[in-house]
């Protein structure tokens, strides 16, 4: 029988999870990678066919309005998709993101340390870099937010591409910075992007909610009681001025995680998300996507324009230097002021590879874009290039730095599959202390 490893493995930057967690983000991350072919599907298909003789068609579907005019929803096809469906895939950010601090690996503060700061640091870094492109541009600095957040399921599909045995830490620390990025992007949603706040229906949105709250608090899982209550938050949160998918985030946070009794299978918030996930991943973000990425590649005043235009320029730039500057950046910050190192086997070219694959910015990117500038503006498009532009530029990066690095992960991942005993848990996970 093997010794199990010293647990001074868990204090270091990068440092294997208990095998539970590893074994459930395994399980989160194929289906975001499924979600992220669907989604580079959708945006091909809308950047051809919004580039077409058949452009027109593309712009008239999204453009048609439907919903009742009685409750302000007589929205268009492409509000419903950024208002109404994205609201679902903040639902499941902001469950998975409670689960993580509640119940998950990062409830340990030294481990949530990391993802946590390089989410701050990979968001900062890249308002600054637009804001010094754009500081001289009328009008340009409400877009200061763009390049700020990483699309985990675009990023997820580069790793599928490219085929890349990313040891599962590093996969797990990708997801929570996404998961924590958004989290902080759907914040500065509410915030700075709510032009016009009506505190009546805000107020009435606490009713439905409250109710939603205490039924998931009490376990109730009937989503003819849920679903309701829930459209109904929404529908009060979207004509109080607020976003509207700040009410899927507000809604997440009310689920408990815990079971109420010990006992087996998932929790109440790991039951909601494995339900939600597939239908964020699989229909809300793609459906996003088609309508929100087609953009005319020669834009007003022809490609050179659109290339050379301020905000174009701090997008792409953000997204691909303000991310590598600012996730490797906080990233060593930790290390330096923790006196942590990195995980035995991993180097500092490793980190450099994440925070270039973190520039891989799009659904959320988008939806900024849409709030600053106006759906279909000549900013919003040049918005959308930039975004494109250095969301492939990162990818592309991304995979020379880990592709380099590919049979170095192979290695790392076959030690730490091989040993399994009856139990069905790799040695690499099974730890000398007892359990807190």
């Amino acid at each position: 029988m093997s010794t199990p490893p010293d647990n001074t493995d868990r204090q270091r930057l990068f440092g294997r999870g208990s095998w539970p967690e590893v074994r459930r983000i395994g399980d989160i991350l194929r289906t975001e990678t499924v979600g992220g072919a669907l989604l580079l599907g959708a945006a091909v298909l809308a950047l051809a066919w919004s580039n077409s003789p058949w452009g027109d068609t593309y712009r008239n579907i999204g453009n048609a309005e439907f919903g009742p005019a009685a409750l302000h929803l007589d929205l268009t096809v492409g509000q419903w998709a950024a208002d109404g469906l994205l609201a679902i895939f903040f639902f499941v950010a902001g469950l998975e993101l409670k689960r993580e601090f509640v119940a998950g690996d990062l409830r340990d503060p030294r481990r949530a340390a990391l993802p946590v700061a390089a989410a701050v640091g990979g968001m900062a870094v890249p308002a600054l870099i637009y804001v010094a492109f754009n500081a001289r541009t009328h009008g340009a600095l409400a877009g200061w937010a763009i390049p700020t957040a990483t699309d985990i399921a675009f990023a997820l599909a580069v790793l599928g591409v490219i085929s890349t045995h990313l040891p599962a830490a590093m996969r797990t620390f990708l997801l929570t910075l996404a998961v924590v990025d958004d989290l902080i992007a759907i914040l500065i949603i509410a915030i700075f992007y709510t032009t016009s706040l009506d505190l009546v229906p805000l107020g009435l949105a606490v009713v439905p909610l409250a109710v939603f709250g205490l039924l998931v608090q009490r376990r109730v899982r009937s989503w003819w009681l849920l679903l309701p209550l829930a459209a109904i938050t929404w529908a009060l949160v979207h004509a109080s001025g607020v976003h509207a998918t700040v009410a899927g985030v507000l809604l997440a946070f009310t689920v408990p995680v815990l079971r109420r009794a010990e006992g087996p299978g998932p929790g109440l918030a790991e039951h909601f998300e494995h339900r939600f996930r597939p239908l964020s991943a699989g229909v809300a973000v793609p459906v996003f996507a088609f309508f929100a990425a087609g953009v005319s590649v020669a834009g007003a005043g022809g490609l050179g324009a659109t290339l050379t235009d301020s905000v174009t320029l701090g997008v792409a730039v953000g997204l691909v230097a303000g991310k590598t500057i600012g996730v490797s950046g906080a990233t060593w910050l930790v290390q330096r002021f923790t006196r942590a190192r990195l995980a035995e086997g991993l180097s500092w070219w490793d980190v450099l590879g994440l925070a270039l694959l973190a520039g891989v910015g799009f659904t959320v990117s988008l939806l900024i874009g849409e709030l600053a500038f106006g759906p279909g503006s000549e900013r919003d498009e040049h918005t959308k290039i930039g975004v494109l532009l250095g969301s492939l530029v990162a990818a592309l990066l991304a995979t020379v730095v880990l592709r380099s690095r590919n049979r170095h992960y192979q290695n790392i991942c076959e030690v730490e599959e091989r040993d399994t005993d009856a139990d069905g848990v790799p040695d690499a996970y099974q730890v000398s202390d007892p359990p807190r």
